[in-house]
């Protein structure tokens, strides 16, 4: 063997863009190995970023060719990069947001209509599709919790599903509010909007709303703000009318008797894939989140955008250092506007809690590789794709615009998610890097890991390993994968979370304002 043959191999690393002078550790790298012509000054673990080049004391740290923080002492080349030695600093110079509003949309080139896709999928009344079918059941108030629990444990204790397998289950959607806040504040119109875009998703079969009576969330308020009727699909009670918890619940079960036929009326037919809402969301993200997955989540979103479908980026604690690129981007620049909008509330919304923005990363994201908000948002941002930013809305609020769009969300999952299931998602894409154990009803979470590890480590709950990226296999083709796999799940194929039961505790509704 010759000497050049038994060299060690170097460790590899990821330059993510010209400009930057940092990389991403492939692999853990150990004190004295070369990376990129410097010597490590010390141990760097995996998916953690190594200076290439003198950083001063106060000169920003660049990675994705964008500003993640600054220097908060000298960094010499082959150093550690991470939280020892970087702040956010103050927002000066090129770190300062540029907010430009639509200069770099453009119109997404659309599929030939003979090389659409579709799926198999439940066309509703209204027009819209469903990916599944489900009964759900619905609480006005926490106070009713426990019955909405006791019906769904009673239908299935029952088998009364057993005789209609196009009916997917019935799920309580039960949380901890209804009552003791301001009934004209915004954490009651969330609420609210939350509850209708629950009861109107087309994942729905048929909704039972359960009330206890005497609660601030009034259901015959509700149902008026609505226009909602009694139906075939739809029925509501108070615990307090009916008599008692088991009377309550005997209703329950019949009322879900009576509408079983009609939701399983319900059959699966082509639909192309423009009929697509899709949620994107990532959660215990990584070093290597905006390396794989979520870029590639980003190429299939391009794809659905091009089939003429919809996908919601939101989080926006997790957009926070990354809004400037999605202004450009915007269709309008009072779409644009609305979202720095949302960007200044947020700040005004931590400031007066006592928090910051920066309060994100989580720990669990700094030990996998992520040193600052500005970092996680610049990563979580390659979710949305390419394509021109067409709307944004508010929390819960109805999706009307089609294409790449984005809902105001907090970055915790649940509570994010259950926003955009309330706008309409009927399908969603989550990424992980640490590892997180998401599921979702009535809309199906398809989990994508960002590295190889956790995907071995966790395979009953990840649905696509992203981590070959990292191997070679190009984004776009890991983009195409996710799209493939979103259209089957689509057309009923179970995603690791389905099968192992995942979605009954998902339901978060974001609460604002105080509890009186």
């Amino acid at each position: 063997m010759s000497a050049a043959a038994a060299l060690p191999a170097s460790p590899r690393t990821v330059r993510l863009s010209p400009e930057d002078n940092v990389v991403v550790a492939v692999d853990a790298i150990a004190a004295g190995d070369r990376v990129e012509g410097v010597a490590a000054g010390g141990r760097v673990p995996r998916g953690h970023k190594i200076a290439t080049a003198p950083i001063p004391e106060g000169q920003p740290i660049r990675k994705f060719g964008q500003v993640i923080g600054f220097a908060s002492r000298p960094i010499a080349p082959g150093e550690w990069v991470h939280e020892h030695n970087v702040g956010l600093g103050e927002a000066k110079g090129d770190f300062a947001r540029d907010y430009r509003f639509a200069e770099e949309a453009r119109e997404t080139p659309m599929r030939p209509l003979a090389e659409r896709a579709s799926f198999q999928g439940y066309r509703r009344a209204d027009g819209r599709v469903g990916t599944r079918n489900y009964l759900g059941v619905l609480t006005s108030v926490n106070c009713s919790a426990s019955v909405a629990r006791f019906i769904a444990e009673e239908v299935r204790r029952a088998g009364l599903l057993d005789a209609y397998p196009s009916v997917d289950g019935i799920i309580p959607l039960v949380h901890g509010t209804g009552c003791g806040y301001d009934l004209q504040g915004e954490g009651a119109e969330i609420l609210k909007r939350t509850q209708w875009g629950y009861a109107a998703n087309p994942n729905m079969g048929g909704i039972i709303m359960v009330g206890l009576g005497c609660e601030g969330f009034q259901i015959d308020r509700w149902k008026r703000a609505y226009g909602i009727a009694e139906s075939d699909t739809f029925r509501s009670f108070t615990i307090q009318e009916t008599g008692g918890t088991r009377r309550s619940v005997e209703a329950g079960v019949a009322a879900i008797r009576e509408m079983l036929p009609a939701v399983a009326a319900a059959r699966r037919e082509t639909v192309p894939a423009s009929e697509l809402v899709l949620a994107l969301q990532c959660g215990g993200s990584d070093g290597y989140s905006g390396i794989t997955a979520n870029p590639a989540l980003g190429a299939a979103v391009d794809r659905l955008v091009a089939e003429g479908g919809t996908a919601i980026l939101s989080e926006t604690p997790e957009i926070y250092g990354a809004e400037h690129l999605l202004t450009r981007r915007a269709a309008t620049r009072e779409i644009g506007e609305t979202l720095v909008g949302m960007i200044r509330w947020w700040e005004a919304y931590t400031a007066r809690n006592g928090g910051e923005m920066n309060n994100n990363p989580s720990p669990g994201n700094k030990a996998g590789g992520l040193t600052t908000i500005l970092e996680k948002s610049l990563g979580a941002a390659a979710k949305g794709g390419t394509t021109r930013l067409n709307g944004v809305f508010r929390y819960a609020e109805p999706v009307t615009a089609r294409g790449f769009v984005y809902m105001d969300t907090p970055g915790f999952d649940p509570v994010s998610a259950t926003g955009q299931v309330a706008g309409g998602a009927n399908i969603l894409c989550f990424t992980t890097g640490r590892g997180s154990a998401y599921g979702c009803k009535p809309t199906p979470s398809i989990k994508l890991a960002t590295n190889s590890e956790i995907y071995r480590r966790m395979e009953e709950d990840m649905d696509i390993d992203c981590g070959d990226v990292l191997d070679g296999v190009p984004i776009q083709r890991k983009g195409d994968e996710i799209f493939a796999k979103i259209l089957a799940v689509a057309s009923g194929e179970r995603s690791k979370s389905e099968a192992l039961g995942y979605g009954d505790a998902e339901f978060v509704p974001w609460q604002i304002g105080a509890v009186m």
